[in-house]
């Protein structure tokens, strides 16, 4: 089980990183969930095989952000999965070997990769933009995320895209290439088929009612999704 969160100045221990970027499921914290069951939602995702974590919040105060991140980075650790910090570049560098993902209004791609160095994964938010992908990629993100693919109830006002974007994306040689929004178990192998190389998922997994039978059901399909291709 995981330990309650700790408000503490104190640097955390390092998470080990790699230059692997995301594939496969990419989970991402919901908003709705904070404190003991986030971490225990996250421990049993980890546990039952996910390998990649996004922690976002942007609600919470800095003290509680920072308390969770270090939580998460200790699960992470403790699973061998790599923790990416969402919107918030001083709390990616604060939890030594973590990732950034950065949306459109997050800052500078260029700038964050200067202050996290070569190896630290930068993600970057390309909605159905090519171009903007193409401009992230050339800026020294590790990946790009597309998106909403499909209709999100995390995300309601923004529109559906749809997968060609993927497809588009995949012939032009622009990636790796993460789908998110609207991403469902039923839509994972299809998802993957058209252009993804990782599934960013929030609902579907942590709003199941058994999220490690889940995550596993969603491993089991992306690697019969890959099998295919």
């Amino acid at each position: 089980m995981p330990e309650p969160l700790a408000h503490t100045g104190a640097q955390p221990t390092a998470v080990q990183m790699t230059a692997a970027t995301p594939s496969g499921l990419y989970l991402i914290t919901p908003e709705r969930l904070t404190g003991i069951p986030l971490l225990s939602a996250v421990d049993d995702a980890l546990g039952a095989g996910a390998r990649w974590l996004q922690y976002r919040d942007k609600g919470s105060d800095g003290t509680l952000r920072r308390a969770t991140a270090v939580a998460l980075a200790k699960l992470c650790r403790q699973h061998g999965a790599q923790l990416i910090i969402n919107d918030d570049l001083e709390l990616a560098l604060a939890i030594d070997g973590a990732g950034l993902h950065l949306g459109r209004d997050d800052g500078d791609l260029a700038a964050a990769r200067a202050r996290l160095g070569a190896d630290r994964v930068l993600g970057a938010s390309c909605y159905g933009d090519l171009q903007r992908a193409r401009d992230a990629l050339a800026a020294s993100a590790s990946y790009v995320a597309f998106g909403a693919i499909y209709t999100s109830a995390s995300k309601p006002q923004a529109p559906a895209i749809g997968t060609a974007v993927l497809a588009e994306a995949r012939a032009a040689g622009i990636g790796p290439r993460v789908a998110i929004g609207g991403i469902t178990l039923e839509r994972a192998a299809d998802t993957l088929s058209t252009g993804a190389d990782a599934l960013a998922v929030i609902g579907d997994v942590f709003d199941a009612p058994d999220i490690a039978q889940r995550v596993r059901a969603f491993c089991a399909a992306i690697d019969a999704g890959r099998a295919a291709l």
